[in-house]
C-alpha cells in the first residue's frame, strides 16, 4: 500500500509524466535545463547535492528499500511521487527500470570557475568524444582517480544523455563538470593555471611509463582524450605540451578510450600522491 505522504501517479498520460519522459530528448533537456537520473545510487548521489533534486518518482517497493533516499528528498522539500511501475518504466530510459528516478537540475559549471580557488591537480578533457557511455565512464573514472573536473567540449557528447548520466553511476554529482567549451580556451585556461597538458593518443611518441619514471606526471595535470574511432586531430594534439601512449606490453591491438583514460589518470593521480597516501579530489 502506498504512503499516504506520498502523491500518487498511476497513468502514463498525465501531464507531469509526459514533461518528464520529453527529457528523454536533448532539446527540451537544454530548453529546461534538466535531466533524468535513474536507479538508486545516482538518485542518492543526486539527492546530496544541494538544489539538484526537482522531483522524485519511485515505486512504494522502491521507496521502502531506499528510505534514505526518500528521507533526503523530503528533507530538501522535494516532492516525492509514488508512481506505479507502468509510469517509472514510461519515464525510465532504461530496459529493466530500477523503480526510481529523480528529475534533476542541470549541474555543470563555467570553464573559469576550475581555477577560480587556484589550479586544479588533475583534470580530464574529453575532446571530440561522441559515445555517451565511453564518456560516462571515463566521468567515472576521473572520480574515482581523484580528478577535480572534467571538461567536455562542445564536440563531444551531451553530458545528460541518459546513457552517459547512467555510465557515470553518479560520479556526475561528485565533481565539477564543464560541458561545451571550446578545446582552444579549455587548453589555454589550464596552462595558464600552471597544469600541464597531455594528450593521450595510441601513436604519441612519449612512452606512459618514461613520463610516470621521470617525475613528468608529479605536477599539475590536464589529460585530453579523443574519439573512440580515430583519436585526437592533428590539430588538437599540436595544443598539447606532450603526446603521451600507454604503452601494449601484450598482444592486444589497443585500448579502449575508457580504459585507456583510466590507466593515465592513475598514473597521474600515483604520482601525485603524497607521504601521506592517495591524494583526494577536494570536491565541489
Amino acid at each position: 500500500m502506498a504512503s499516504p505522504e506520498l502523491t500518487e501517479l498511476t497513468s502514463t498520460r498525465s501531464p507531469r509524466v509526459a514533461a518528464a519522459r520529453r527529457l528523454a530528448k536533448r532539446a527540451f533537456r537544454a530548453d529546461e535545463r534538466r535531466f533524468l537520473a535513474e536507479g538508486p545510487q545516482a538518485v542518492r548521489e543526486a539527492a546530496a547535492l544541494p538544489g539538484t533534486l526537482v522531483e522524485l518518482y519511485a515505486t512504494v517497493e522502491t521507496a521502502e528499500r531506499y528510505p534514505d533516499i526518500v528521507d533526503a528528498a523530503r528533507a530538501a522539500r522535494v516532492p516525492v511521487l509514488y508512481a506505479t511501475n507502468e509510469v517509472v518504466a514510461a519515464i525510465s530510459q532504461t530496459v529493466t527500470p530500477q523503480g526510481i528516478v529523480a528529475l534533476c537540475r542541470f549541474v555543470d559549471v563555467p570553464l573559469a570557475s576550475l581555477t577560480e580557488a587556484g589550479a586544479p591537480d588533475l583534470v580530464a578533457v574529453l575532446a571530440h568524444v561522441r559515445d555517451p557511455g565511453n564518456a560516462g565512464t571515463v566521468l567515472r573514472a576521473a572520480d574515482a582517480a581523484g580528478a577535480e573536473a572534467v571538461v567536455l567540449t562542445d564536440a563531444s557528447v551531451d553530458l545528460y544523455n541518459p546513457k552517459t548520466v547512467r555510465a557515470s553511476v553518479g560520479s556526475l554529482f561528485h565533481l565539477p563538470v564543464v560541458v561545451g567549451a571550446h578545446i582552444e580556451d579549455t587548453v589555454a585556461g589550464l596552462r595558464a593555471a600552471g597544469l600541464r597538458i597531455l594528450a593521450a593518443d595510441g601513436a604519441g611518441a612519449a612512452d606512459l611509463d618514461d613520463e610516470l619514471d621521470a617525475g613528468g606526471l608529479d605536477g599539475p595535470t590536464a589529460w585530453i582524450f579523443g574519439n573512440e574511432a580515430w583519436g585526437l586531430p592533428e590539430e588538437i594534439r599540436a595544443l598539447a605540451d606532450a603526446v603521451v601512449r600507454v604503452p601494449i606490453h601484450g598482444r592486444a591491438e589497443s585500448l579502449n578510450l575508457a580504459t585507456a583514460a583510466a590507466v593515465c589518470l592513475y598514473a597521474s593521480a600515483r604520482a601525485q600522491r603524497g607521504a601521506s597516501g592517495c591524494r583526494t579530489a577536494a570536491g565541489r
